[in-house]
């Protein structure tokens, strides 16, 4: 889990665009992190499971 410090120097502009560092909504991680949900790996699988990502489903054949 990211440390507040960490989460405040990412949210702060940076001043290059490519140093942006795009972290979880939920828990900060930043590896593993997916745009279109703004979360990471982890936090998606989970939520997913529950069924609280809306428009996606457990695959199963």
């Amino acid at each position: 889990m990211a440390t507040q410090a960490q989460i405040a120097q990412s949210a702060r502009k940076p001043k290059f665009t490519t140093r942006v560092v795009r972290r979880c909504w939920k828990c900060g991680r930043k590896r593993g992190f997916m745009r279109k949900f703004k979360m990471c790996r982890i936090c998606f699988r989970e939520l997913a499971n529950v069924g609280l990502v809306p428009g996606v489903r457990k695959s199963s054949w």
